[in-house]
């Protein structure tokens, strides 16, 4: 077969035929934030935001007084007084005057969808720090204010490799990888439960989720078939039973793969002293311009209640 001489086809065609553009945009980048949404939410009002911590004095089964006896006053110990600062993350928006209002596929506006985008990138930076092994820095006229991260404040509960440390007033120092296994995870909710937490999560990365799969703590879940009118079984393991309570095991793609991080829930919470916030920025030229901020910090209310296991194999 041939083609009929002076055939005009789709190839000649190919300056005037118009696209076939779908309307819609696929973007697969996660956008979750596990840690964040888990978490609770406080309001601050200063740069410092300071919270305090106590605990009750040990217990004694010698607790005991003689009938009639003067009363001996107790110790009583103060308070202790915990710090973070806030840190500003911002995403900065510039689009022409043209690409604005040219026909545009998937959107309307290319202000609005780059804001919108803007905003998913800024909470994953946000969850980014908020689980981070980085200290705060105080910041100044030439450098950036920085909050602490939760793998850079769990220093009373921990597990490390080789050379690995957390000192709880310092960027985290990491040491040997090893295999994340049950041996490990173990001491460190016995310790959560030791110091007063209950924990009822364990956060790791997508590595370290499917090797926590296999533990033996695993609870065998199923799911109801109501066609065959029996259970599945549910081949990903999201429940962990403890010694001391049962525990949920959520991956985080954004979070450090070689830590798992063993929480309380009720002792964390993001600190907002600017919640997201968009700004249109002034005009130099034609262009639109918008800021989104967030000034934040974290809670660490006690970090006694929780526990890592630090330096984990990110592969097999």
């Amino acid at each position: 077969m041939a083609q009929p001489s002076e055939t005009f086809d789709s190839y000649d065609g190919v300056n005037s035929n118009r696209e076939d553009l779908t309307d819609i945009i696929y973007n697969i980048s996660p956008t979750d934030t596990p840690f964040m949404s888990s978490i609770g939410r406080v309001k601050v009002s200063a740069t410092t935001h300071e919270w305090q911590t106590d605990s009750l004095a040990s217990f004694s089964a010698n607790n005991k007084v003689i009938d009639g006896d003067e009363a001996t006053n107790d110790a009583i110990a103060p308070t202790t007084r915990v710090t973070n600062l806030t840190q500003i993350s911002d995403k900065v928006v510039v689009v022409s005057g043209t690409q604005e209002v040219v026909n545009k596929a998937g959107k309307k506006s290319e202000v609005a969808y780059q804001v919108a985008k803007a905003g998913k990138e800024l909470k994953r930076d946000m969850e980014c720090r908020l689980t981070s092994p980085q200290y705060a820095e105080a910041g100044s006229s030439s450098g950036a204010r920085e909050c602490s991260g939760a793998e850079a404040v769990i220093s009373t509960n921990t597990s490390h490799g080789v050379s690995g440390s957390t000192s709880g007033s310092a960027d985290c120092v990491d040491g040997t990888q090893r295999a994340f296994t049950e041996v490990l995870l173990k001491p460190q909710i016995k310790n959560c439960y030791t110091q007063g937490g209950s924990p009822g999560l364990i956060m790791v990365g997508p590595h370290n989720k499917t090797v926590a799969s296999g533990f033996g703590g695993i609870a065998t879940q199923y799911r109801d078939n109501p066609q065959v009118g029996q259970g599945t079984i549910i081949g990903a393991a999201d429940v962990y039973v403890s010694d001391f309570g049962t525990m949920k095991i959520v991956p985080n793609r954004i979070q450090r793969d070689r830590t798992a991080l063993i929480l309380d829930t009720d002792y964390w919470a993001v600190g907002y002293l600017r919640p997201f916030q968009v700004k249109p920025l002034a005009r130099t030229g034609d262009s639109e311009k918008r800021q989104m901020l967030c000034e934040y910090t974290l809670e660490y209310r006690n970090e006694a209640s929780s526990a890592k296991v630090a330096e984990l194999t990110t592969s097999l």
